[in-house]
C-alpha cells in the first residue's frame, strides 16, 4: 500500500494526526522493513495505526480503551466512551483492510510492558500526557527500541505533560538523536547523540511550544477559536 492509499483510509478517521505527520510514521514504518515491528502506544480509533500497517510491517496497538485521557476535559476514565472506541478502532482497521497486521493489546502501557517481549523497530508515543506516564512510556518502552531504531512522540512540544517528559529524557540524554518534527510529531533515532548541538536543536523547539500553550489557553476559556494545536 502506498502512502496515499493509507492515508485514503485514515484521513476520515476521528483523530488529531495531520497528513504530514502520517506521511513521517509511514515512512519510518517503510525504513524498519516487512520483517520490522511496530509498537503504537494510544491509538484512539486507529487513525495511525491505519498508516502505520499500511507500509506493511506488523503493528501492535497497545490503548485500554477505557475513555480516558482522549484530551484535556476527557481525563477520567468512561467505560461506555471507551468500548465506543474499542469499537470503532476495529471497524476502521478492517475497513480500511489492515486489520490482519494490527495486534491489540488492550491494556495500560505500563501492564503491556510484561505482555509485549521483544525489542522494537518504531515506537510512536500518543499515549497520556501527563507527565508521570508519558515520561515511563519514553523510558520503558524507549529502552525497547533497538539501535538504530526510531520514537516517534505526538504532542511534542505541544504538550506540558509530554514536553516535560522530553525535557527530562531526551532533551540531555545521550541516547536519542533528534531529526525534527511535524508539527507537534517529533522524531528521533536511538544512536549515541552526545554534544550540545542535539540539546540545542530541541530547545530550539520551546518558543513554539509556549505559543501552542497559550492557544490551548485561549481556546480551553474560549476566548480564541480555531483548530487545536497538533
Amino acid at each position: 500500500m502506498t502512502f496515499d492509499e493509507a492515508w485514503a483510509h485514515a484521513r476520515d478517521v476521528e483523530g488529531w494526526l495531520t497528513e504530514a505527520q502520517a506521511r513521517r510514521l509511514f515512512a519510518a514504518a517503510t525504513l524498519a522493513g516487512a520483517g520490522g515491528r511496530v509498537v503504537e502506544i494510544g491509538s484512539f480509533r486507529g487513525r495511525s495505526a491505519i498508516v502505520l500497517a499500511g507500509a506493511g510491517i506488523e503493528v501492535i496497538c497497545i490503548d485500554p480503551h477505557a475513555g480516558s485521557d482522549r484530551g484535556p476535559q476527557e481525563i477520567a476514565a468512561d467505560a461506555d466512551r471507551g468500548s465506543a472506541d474499542h469499537e470503532a478502532f476495529h471497524a476502521n482497521l478492517a475497513r480500511a483492510g489492515v486489520a490482519d497486521r494490527v495486534r491489540h493489546v488492550r491494556a495500560f502501557s505500563d501492564v503491556a510492558l510484561e505482555q509485549v517481549p521483544g525489542p522494537v523497530d518504531v515506537l510512536f508515543v500518543d499515549g497520556a500526557h501527563r507527565f508521570g506516564p508519558a515520561r515511563a512510556d519514553l523510558v520503558h518502552w524507549g529502552d525497547r527500541v533497538r539501535a538504530g531504531g526510531r520514537m516517534l512522540v505526538h504532542d511534542a512540544w505541544s504538550s506540558i505533560g509530554v514536553t516535560l517528559a522530553l525535557l527530562t529524557t531526551t532533551v540531555f540524554g545521550r541516547r536519542w538523536r533528534y531529526v525534527g518534527r511535524a508539527g507537534s510529531l517529533a522524531e528521533f533515532v536511538r544512536e549515541d547523540a552526545g554534544g550540545a548541538g542535539n540539546a540545542l536543536r530541541q530547545l530550539r523547539e520551546l518558543p513554539w511550544f509556549a505559543r501552542n500553550v497559550v492557544v490551548k489557553a485561549l481556546i480551553l476559556t474560549r476566548r480564541r477559536r480555531g483548530p487545536w494545536p497538533c
